[in-house]
């Protein structure tokens, strides 16, 4: 079934910053985030400074204002973190929780959890919400995609996270496979939209090659794809490839040109190693090193914008990546010591930092490959791969090949390639855009 977004009264002034597929295709709405067992209803998240009521208008505020009518009298699950926030930093549990003919009776949490504690591919129990007394269903412990059980007696299943902007983030898919087995039960799905944060100008990295589905990438969309939440489930329902209803109601004042500190919102770190803007500029590329036995930065301040290991000739490296001159980004040598419980725990060790120089002109998955091309080309026999995870990062084990053989010709091309499948996911996506 085709997504149906339904425009509410106050998304109407959106359309003067959305495309007219955005009245033409319509835009719903969607709620939702809060916090998970041991949640407090303190209205201000820790570490969130309260902003103005002005620029950007998270969906979910849109959704309570002027769409209510999509959850008047229904019962509600809400997919939500810690991200899932008002302005004034209200959670969208509580938002929910606290609006007249609204009966909020489930929640969901992505990897991370409701609070956005939890590391990188640690299993999240379930539990009760003790601010609400909710039940709290975990979608990265035993299951990933709500179970029947999970879903039954609920009306409307809402949608409320900050996604990154990069396929191998998990939000998207927890969204994608969560608006599927919704669909099969008959119930509603609604995202409650937020920006890009790392705008949405620039579609780069290549498709997906689906023999390397995972969760880290579920449908064959770029690696930074240049979508909100909403518009990526938009493309993949109209595309036959998610079958479920699926309403979207939009961030009301964003831009796609905007990155996040142009949005007058607060940045939550989404998850615990993205804790900045820079960084999750950078993560569509350095992520790979997630595939490999050098240190990606967890275990730093920096996250993401260090690269490392013992045996690194860090200054060897930088200065072969200063020869190619990439575009929007400096290299440098750092030496930092890693804490416990990371690649690398508890030693010191040389890295290569990344810093952004030019957001517009960056090509983070260019600054990946190459980065990875000239470790290896200085350390043949160091360099070692965790292979599987490695090609579902990338998204095929075609970038692992090319550099494991050193041959420059090639990994060119492959980039070359991918700017091409980039631009045509680009135009193909091009329906589904809500915003200018």
């Amino acid at each position: 079934m085709r997504s149906r977004p339904v425009l509410p009264r106050a998304v109407a002034a959106t359309c003067a910053t959305a495309l007219a597929a955005c009245t033409a295709l319509g835009t719903t709405a969607a709620a939702g985030t809060g916090g998970g067992p041991g949640r407090t209803a303190d209205p201000v998240a820790e570490g969130v400074t309260p902003r103005s009521r002005s620029g950007v208008v998270p969906g979910i505020e849109i959704l309570v204002r002027d769409s209510l009518h999509l959850l008047r009298g229904k019962r509600v699950g809400l997919i939500t973190n810690h991200t899932g926030r008002a302005r004034d930093g209200t959670s969208a549990v509580d938002l929910l929780h606290r609006t007249p003919g609204v009966t909020l009776v489930a929640l969901f949490g992505p990897e991370h959890g409701l609070r956005g504690a939890a590391q990188a591919g640690e299993k999240v129990a379930g539990g009760v919400d003790s601010a609400t007394g909710v039940v709290v269903h975990s979608l990265y412990g035993e299951t990933r995609v709500p179970t029947p059980a999970m879903l039954r007696g609920i009306d409307v299943l809402v949608y409320d996270i900050q996604d990154v902007g990069a396929r191998v983030y998990t939000y998207p898919w927890t969204m994608a496979l969560a608006a599927e087995a919704a669909g099969k039960a008959g119930i509603t799905f609604v995202v409650a939209d937020r920006p890009d944060p790392i705008g949405g100008t620039q579609v780069e990295g290549g498709v997906l090659d689906t023999a390397f589905r995972s969760f880290v990438g579920q449908y064959p969309v770029a690696m930074r794809y240049g979508l909100t939440a909403g518009e990526l489930l938009r493309h993949l329902v109209r595309t036959g490839q998610v079958q479920a209803r699926v309403h979207v109601v939009p961030a009301a004042g964003w831009r796609r040109g905007d990155l996040y500190d142009a949005t007058g919102l607060p940045w939550i770190a989404p998850s615990p190693n993205l804790r900045t803007l820079e960084a999750a500029l950078l993560y569509p590329g350095t992520v790979f090193f997630e595939g490999t036995t050098l240190s990606e930065g967890r275990g730093t301040e920096a996250p993401f914008q260090l690269v490392g290991a013992p045996w690194l000739d860090a200054r060897a490296v930088v200065a072969s990546l200063r020869a190619l001159a990439l575009p929007g980004v400096a290299f440098d040598t750092a030496t930092r010591t890693i804490a416990a419980g990371q690649k690398h725990g508890g030693t010191t060790i040389p890295m290569v930092s990344l810093r952004v120089t030019d957001r517009a002109a960056l090509r983070p998955v260019d600054v990946g490959a190459w980065l990875l091309f000239m470790v290896h080309r200085h350390h043949p026999r160091q360099l070692e791969w965790r292979p599987a995870h490695m090609d579902r990062l990338a998204g095929t084990d075609r970038l692992r090949k090319i550099v494991t053989a050193g041959d420059e010709p090639a990994l060119r091309a492959l980039l070359h390639e991918w700017r091409a499948s980039s631009a045509a996911f680009e135009r193909a996506s091009m329906p589904d855009r809500l915003y200018r």
